[in-house]
């Protein structure tokens, strides 16, 4: 396969790859989805995961079907990789997409609750031990000797059943005994420093000698003047000075000094020439010995350091998205064929948010706290207040959708989640115009039109529209939704427009029941089952009122309290005063 056949890569991208990696190469990391291997190859870190997510997970990517959908997407990743005890970890989270088949989604979903039954079992002592462990590894550049290292270490501090027996079944001791061995061989079969203490000892007198030799004519000047008068004295101090300098024993020396030198300069340099090639004899024979005895110790524990490798690394991602599910409270949904049913929702991007139960579609949902949950309804029609968290209802379903649909807990106290095909999520945009409305029109119609199950996440048709003709298209889309055996939740504040809705679709409404004594607008944000909701202007006009600045700024603020009444305005006041 060409690797301009690869989605994202383009020629510019396909050069690179080839004069770094190769061809082959280049196509089974991508095949692989090894963000790793791209980077390190030139290629932007999100560029990577953009071309790997199609690669390797077009079809779930082509779920995601509105922009607004694919940066929900993005947003979860990028939250789930901040839990990532290792950078490749993370990038494996970001590149993680939507899985067509159910059976997929429920083996990642059962591995992550293992895993995360596994980390809390884990006192504060012991997870920190394994974020050590793994911190050291991502710092070793994941290496193997890295991974045997991490893989003891995460077994000493418990992580050695169901998910992660695996790590138990490599033998501990032939592990440990490998330690010693791996890293220290290069591929050239050099041995690395700090293999074997008397090849480090020979390497040092080398240098020491080498070090000499280059200044051959240094040694010349300081032994000359030391004053010695025959030949055999200027050899004895050459032994004594070269010995002092190297730590080799003197008849080691004397064993390398020149028999038939012309001078003392051609002396020295023969002598220190000898005595080089001696030691790096000596060095070279036991780097010989030395790598035999390690590759000898690697290939004994091989089968044990190729289970560490690919344990550990899975580990990394498992406990990873297990840190996550953990930190914000996820819980596995059940996974059914259609609908979306959600008890205690919590949006993840609102610091406290109200927890939500909502539903739409057939489900056997009861929430333990919170309403029951009507079933049946294909589509309901959000309705209610200003500010009153319409659209962080459409975000948390998102989320929730796209969480499920990834294999992944979500943030409900219980869910149901249906296998979709589509997700269609808009959010409500203000621009007011011909071209906004067909982009939009253009966006969430196809998705609905076409074959599969389809969410419709859809916010507020009127700021895109006029509000009559925006009632016209809300009704039939909602029309075409239940016509197309789909799901779908319309926010609008259209309620009152809308012809009779067909059986299968139902109108809910979320209501501000007043002012705070800071003159804030409190809401309950859990929508009401079959009531069109208010947007009670009076709440926010009292507010105004009550916090004019001028007389003649109140009086304006009044004569609109008059228009929306008056009675409700004073009464919302006075409600606000005696709360104080």
């Amino acid at each position: 396969m060409r690797l301009e056949d690869y989605w994202g890569v383009g020629p510019k991208t396909s050069e690179r790859l080839e004069s770094t990696l190769g061809t082959q190469q280049a196509v089974e990391a991508i095949e692989s989805a090894d963000v790793r291997a791209l980077v390190r190859a030139g290629i932007s870190r999100g560029r990577a995961v953009r071309i790997l997510r199609r690669a390797n997970g077009k079809a779930g990517i082509d779920t995601l079907a509105t922009r607004d959908a694919r940066n929900v997407y993005d947003d979860l990743l990028s939250l789930a990789s901040e839990s990532a005890l290792t950078e490749h970890a993370a990038d494996r989270i970001r590149v993680l997409t939507p899985l067509s088949a159910l059976d997929e989604r429920r083996e990642r979903l059962d591995r992550v609750l293992a895993a995360s039954e596994a980390w809390r079992r884990l006192d504060s002592d012991a997870q920190a031990t394994v974020i050590d462990a793994f911190e050291a590894y991502d710092e070793a550049g994941e290496t193997e000797r890295a991974a045997v290292n991490a893989a003891l270490e995460l077994v000493h501090a418990g992580l050695d059943d169901e998910p992660f027996d695996s790590l138990a079944d490599a033998d501990a001791d032939a592990l440990r005994d490998s330690l010693g061995a791996l890293g220290y061989v290069a591929k050239d079969g050099s041995v690395e420093d700090g293999a074997d203490d008397r090849l480090d000892s020979y390497r040092r007198r080398l240098r020491s000698a080498e070090r000499l030799e280059s200044n051959a004519f240094d040694v010349l000047d300081t032994i000359q003047q030391r004053g010695v008068r025959s030949l055999d004295d200027f050899r004895a101090a050459f032994v004594e000075y070269v010995s002092h300098e190297t730590d080799l024993s003197a008849g080691e020396v004397e064993s390398a000094a020149a028999e038939d030198a012309r001078d003392a300069t051609d002396f020295i340099s023969s002598s220190l020439r000898n005595l080089v090639a001696d030691l790096r004899d000596d060095v070279d024979e036991r780097e010989e010995v030395v790598a035999e005895e390690l590759r000898d110790r690697i290939w004994a524990a091989r089968d044990d350091i190729d289970l560490a490798v690919e344990t550990v690394e899975e580990a990394a991602l498992s406990l990873s998205l297990a840190r996550f599910a953990v930190e914000y409270d996820l819980t596995p949904p059940e996974i059914e064929e259609t609908g979306i049913a959600v008890c205690g929702a919590r949006n993840l991007f609102i610091d406290d948010p109200q927890p939500i139960s909502y539903a739409v579609g057939e489900h056997a949902l009861d929430c333990v706290v919170g309403p029951e949950l009507p079933s049946g309804d294909r589509v309901s029609v959000l309705t209610g207040a200003n500010s009153g968290g319409k659209t962080t209802l459409l975000e948390t379903l998102s989320q929730v959708a796209v969480l499920a649909s990834m294999g992944l807990p979500v943030p409900a106290e219980s869910a149901k989640v249906g296998r979709f095909d589509s997700i269609v999520f808009h959010r409500r945009h203000a621009s007011f115009n011909a071209g906004v409305l067909e982009s939009t029109l253009k966006s969430i119609v196809p998705p609905l039109s076409g074959a599969g199950r389809t969410l419709m996440l859809v916010d507020e048709f009127e700021a895109i529209t006029e509000p009559g003709r925006a009632a016209d298209l809300l009704n039939g889309l909602v029309n075409l939704t239940v016509d197309r055996d789909a799901f779908g939740v319309y926010v609008t504040h259209l309620a009152d427009e809308l012809s009779p809705l067909p059986p299968e679709a139902r109108i809910d409404g979320i209501f501000a029941e007043g002012l705070t004594e800071d003159l804030a607008l409190r809401v309950d944000y859990q929508p009401r089952f079959g009531t069109v909701g208010k947007s009670t202007p009076e709440f926010i006009v009292s507010r105004l009122v009550a916090n004019a600045s001028d007389r003649a700024e109140r009086a304006g603020f009044e004569a609109l309290a008059a228009a929306v009444g008056e009675q409700a305005i004073q009464q919302t006041l006075s409600d606000v005063r005696a709360s104080q």
